[in-house]
Order: C-alpha cells, then structure tokens, then sequence
C-alpha cells in the first residue's frame, strides 16, 4: 500500500479519526472535575549508614547496604508502622474513615484497626533518592492537610520504632550473653576446684609457663650434668713453688760439686729444698682432693638426673592431665571475659538514645493535586483517542475494502489498469457546468423558441 492510498483511506474515514479523540478528550475532561483529588505530602528522613557506630564502631559493608535500605523502606510500609500512625493521630475516631469502613464489601469481616492500617499502608509510598542516603517518605490523601500530618507521623513513628528495635535488641542480646557469662563461669569454678583437688591428690603444681617443678628441676640437673668438667693443671709444672724448687735442685747440684757437704751455704739450700718439697706435695694433694670431690659431685649429679628422670617419666601422665585441666581453665576463663565484656557493651548500646535514622525534612502541606493530573489525563485521552481512531479506520478499511482509485483496483484485480472513464454526470441536487459555447448554442435555442 502506498503512502497516497493510505492517504485515501485516512481522508474517506476522517470523521471516524476526528470523532473518537474528541469524544475521548470530553470523557476527560469530565473525569478530572469528577474524580476525587488525591494530595501527596512528602518527609524525608536520612541513614547515618557511612558513620561507625557510637558504642560499637561498627560500619556497615557496601554489599550488605542495599539490603539494608530496602528493609527500611519496606518497614516503613509495613502495616504494623501503619497502626502506631493511627494511633498517634487518634484516626480511628476520623467519620470519613468510619464511613468507609461501614461501605466496604459485604462479608468482609477484618476488623477496623487492621482494615484501616491496610488502606494507610496501600497509599504509602518509601524510597532511596538516587545517590544519596536519604529516604523519602510519601503519603497520598484526599486532603492536603492528612497528606501532611500522615507524612510526619510516618517518620517520627519510624524513627522511634528503628530506636526501639534497636534498644530491644540490644537487650535480648545482652541478657543471652549474661547467661553465657554466668555458664561459663560456673564451669570455670568447676574446673578450678577439679585442678586444686587433682593438685592435693598429686602433689603437683604448675607454673605459670604450665611447667611442673619436678620437670623444671630435670631441666636444671640436665644443664648441670651437660656443663664440661674442669681440673686444675698438676702443681709439679705450674705452680710457682714447684718452679722455685726445680731452680734450687740445680743450684744445688751446681753447689755440691765445688762446696763441700758441711758448707752452711749448701745446707741452707738443702733446707730450703726440704721446705719446697713440702708445699708441692701440699699443693699436689690439694689439686687431687678437688679433682676428686669434682668427679664425685658429678657421679651424684648423674644420680640425682637419672632418678628425677625416672620420677619425671613415672608422672608424666598425670602432669599432662594437669595441663588438660589448666587448659581447660584458661578456655573457660576466656569465655567469661569475653561474654561479660559483650554484654556490657550491649547493656550500653541499649541505654544509648541514638539512631541510625534522623529527620531530615518534615512534610509540607501540598497546594496542587497529584491525581487526577489535567495536562495528563486530556494529552493521553487526546493521543489515544487519535491511535484508536486510526486504529478502527484501518480496521474497518479491512473488514469493507473500498476500490477508491486505480491503484486500489489494481492491487485487488492485479491486472494492469488500461485507461480509466470519468462520470461526468451531474450530481444529485446539482447543474452541469456548461461551455461557452454550448451555453451560446443553449440561448440561441431558447431565444428562438
């Protein structure tokens, strides 16, 4: 079909296009001044979610903050927040609200709170502002004045909530980690009193480094026995007395071989030479007393290693069992700490007056309605009672196919179209259009009669 037939069959069915966009446009425009207003009032409340917590110092995640702000707009159009604003405004005293109540479907039997929470929670409306951490909070009404006031209702009841919840939890779970506290530190006391016992029965004690004192003694006779032994060098090469004597001895065999034996000079060097010998042998026995008492302390060092050894191994399974009971203690110990230091930052959290949500803006009374919308509601019924005028001339255009030109036989024959006759007859209620010379030859024949 080409643009000119379209053309055709457009101009053939004008009225039916003109006729359905106006009748479209009245029924509009009736229905703007008919339908009841709806006025829509809007608070905004803002997620502290960037800063850390006051008493925690917690932040919460990127992947976990979507999830958390669509949890706080969808319980921001729970029924439960709808209730507490019905409550706070004393709206089940409202006659409009009662009336409609009264109206509603028969054989519905809700009762009014959670009926009238239903129909607060259906026009309420919650959503993040793009690039941002403020919520804005929406209400639709039939009066500016409710729009408002249910607006701010909405924000204070779900600030107050998001406190309470807060405060709520933080109770519950400190009160679960008192219970653990206090569980834990029963079985510490219990394990106490078992390692003390064990301790009496045994004779066993730990030290700090979970070491019992006959493993450190081991430790200590081990050291000792692994040191080298040392003697002190012979008295007869070292010494000075042994020195001086091997001088004299030469000095004398020197003297005796030009002094006679009674000489007074060599019978002092013999005495003096008795005097030496003495207190090397003294210094010999000495050096050989010590070595002894060495050697001695060190086989009874080796004997007391080899009994405490024996000692050690013979209770080895009872120290061991002593360590189980000390580990036992400390684990316990660390759970106490750890639930008692939870729960009082969690008795704190719940003493704490502030929240992740604050207000940001209240509502402001609407001046303007959001529905019906004028320029939207007659520009829509304007373009679709121009697409359903089109709509139905090509629709009927098909169901009665018009032969409107050659073109049209054409297609519908599909045969070529060899000259095309013209009906010049007058129309109905119409005169011919005549030639200037027929009309002279009309006259003349008139005139002659």
């Amino acid at each position: 079909m080409s643009i000119l037939q379209f053309a055709r069959i457009l101009w053939a069915r004008r009225m039916i296009i003109l006729l359905m966009p106006l009748v479209l446009v009245v029924v509009a425009t009736v229905a703007v001044f008919l339908l009841p207003p709806k006025y829509e009032a809007k608070s905004r409340v803002m997620l502290d979610v960037i800063k850390p917590d006051p008493v925690t110092g917690q932040v919460l995640n990127s992947p976990f903050l979507r999830a958390y702000i669509q949890t706080q707009t969808e319980l921001i159009k729970d029924d439960e927040m709808a209730v507490h604003v019905i409550e706070s405004l004393n709206m089940t005293n409202d006659p409009e609200l009662q009336r409609e109540y009264r109206e509603r479907k028969s054989g519905d039997e809700v009762p009014f709170i959670d009926w009238a929470s239903r129909k607060v929670a259906d026009n309420v409306e919650a959503g993040l502002i793009e690039g941002s951490n403020i919520i804005q909070i929406g209400y639709k009404a039939s009066s500016p004045e409710q729009a408002r006031d249910v607006a701010d209702a909405l924000a204070k009841v779900y600030i107050d909530t998001n406190l309470q919840d807060r405060r709520e939890a933080a109770r519950r779970n400190a009160d679960w980690y008192d219970t653990q506290a206090q569980k834990a530190r029963a079985q510490l006391l219990t394990a106490e009193s078992s390692k003390s016992a064990f301790e009496r029965e045994t004779g066993l004690v730990l030290q700090d480094d979970k070491v019992d004192i006959d493993s450190a003694r081991l430790a200590a006779l081990a050291s000792a026995a692994a040191a080298p032994i040392i003697t002190a060098p012979s008295s007869s090469s070292t010494s000075p007395a042994a020195l001086e004597l091997a001088q004299l001895d030469s000095t004398i065999a020197q003297a005796s071989r030009t002094l006679g034996p009674n000489h007074p000079d060599l019978i002092a060097m013999k005495r003096k030479h008795d005097l030496l010998t003495a207190q090397v042998d003294q210094e010999r026995q000495n050096v050989n007393a010590a070595a002894a008492a060495t050697m001695s302390a060190s086989r009874v060092t080796t004997g007391m290693l080899e009994a405490q050894k024996a000692k050690v191994m013979g209770q080895r399974d009872k120290v061991e069992r002593l360590r189980l009971m000390q580990d036992e203690i400390d684990i316990r110990r660390d759970q106490l700490n750890k639930a008692s230091s939870r729960a009082a930052e969690l008795r704190q959290e719940a003493e704490v007056a502030a929240t992740a949500v604050s207000l940001l803006s209240n509502a402001t009374k609407p001046d303007d309605p959001v529905f019906p919308n004028k320029p939207l509601f007659i520009g829509g019924a304007l373009a679709a009672g121009l697409a359903g005028g089109l709509g139905l001339a090509l629709l009927l255009e098909i169901v009665q196919r018009r032969v409107r030109s050659a073109d049209d036989l054409r297609s519908a024959l599909g045969l070529p179209v060899l000259t095309i006759i013209s009906d010049n007859r007058p129309k109905k209620g119409r005169r011919p259009k005549l030639g200037a010379a027929r009309r002279a030859r009309v006259q003349s024949e008139v005139g002659s009669a």
